[in-house]
């Protein structure tokens, strides 16, 4: 049995976000985002992929289509395969995401 505890996902870098990644096959991965406070996934669609953030810690506002809103721990976040989405930790404090896409995204 192949088993992660979330909680062992802590790595922040000054520079940019980090994803580190949990569980991934041909089907589906799952991530944990790390963002400190300014950090960023810019705005990007993704064709045929469906992705789901869920706020573990700390507070980010979120951006699926036109719409914007910032949550918290125990959110989850839907972005459907076509929707531009993105996330921002505008906040004081780190936040760490759960991230779930399925397919895995295409890479060109």
């Amino acid at each position: 049995m192949d088993v992660k505890h979330l909680s062992s996902f802590q790595d922040f870098s000054p520079e940019k976000l980090r994803k580190h990644n949990v569980f991934q096959s041909g089907r589906f991965f799952l991530d944990v985002y790390c963002l400190a406070p300014g950090q960023a996934q810019k705005p990007h669609h993704h064709a045929t992929s469906d992705k789901v953030y869920i706020v573990l810690e700390g507070r980010c506002r979120f951006r699926v289509g036109a719409e914007e809103e910032a949550h918290g721990p125990g959110a989850a976040v839907f972005a459907p395969a076509g929707a531009e989405h993105g996330v921002v930790n505008d906040g004081p404090d780190s936040a760490r995401l759960l991230v779930l896409m399925t397919p895995p995204p295409e890479h060109a």
